[in-house]
């Protein structure tokens, strides 16, 4: 099974929601995707695995497996549980590098910035943020293995 690029599965994301023709419709996917997000452990939901600048809680964490960041996530707002399993569904499974680099069309391209709160659209960032954050970390600490 070939693995499909991040803009293959953007472009997929932007496909589904040109199905709907209302916002209430996109909103009502956004949090049945979050419905689908399972196994975030409960002792995973501490300060540390928190992602600042959201309004709601967002606990993010990530794993490696054979050189591909793992995320799992979890958050105690339905929309919110919407957008991060949007973001996951892009960016895990990705190496380091293709999480930095990913530019992440989709979310201008559906229209989702226009239409979350201010505070959403703040929080989103975070999100993505923080995500680039620990890929960075992963990378640089593979730059450092690779060196010793």
């Amino acid at each position: 099974m070939e693995t499909k690029t991040i803009e293959e599965i953007e472009d997929e994301i932007t496909e589904e929601f040109g199905f709907f023709s209302d916002w209430q419709d996109k909103y009502e996917y956004i949090i049945e995707l979050g419905k689908k997000l399972k196994g975030f452990p409960e002792d995973k939901r501490t300060d540390d695995n928190k992602v600042k600048g959201c309004q709601s809680s967002v606990w993010l964490t990530t794993g490696i497996e054979n050189g591909l960041i793992i995320f799992k996530s979890d958050s105690d707002s339905v929309i919110v549980k919407g957008l991060i399993a949007l973001l996951i569904r892009v960016l895990s499974g990705r190496s380091p590098e293709e999480i930095i680099n990913a530019k992440l069309e989709f979310i201008d391209k559906i229209g989702l910035k226009q239409h979350l709160a201010g505070t959403r659209t703040n929080g989103l960032a975070a999100m993505i943020k923080q995500m680039k954050m620990y890929a960075m970390a992963y990378k640089a600490k593979e730059q450092l293995e690779h060196k010793i």
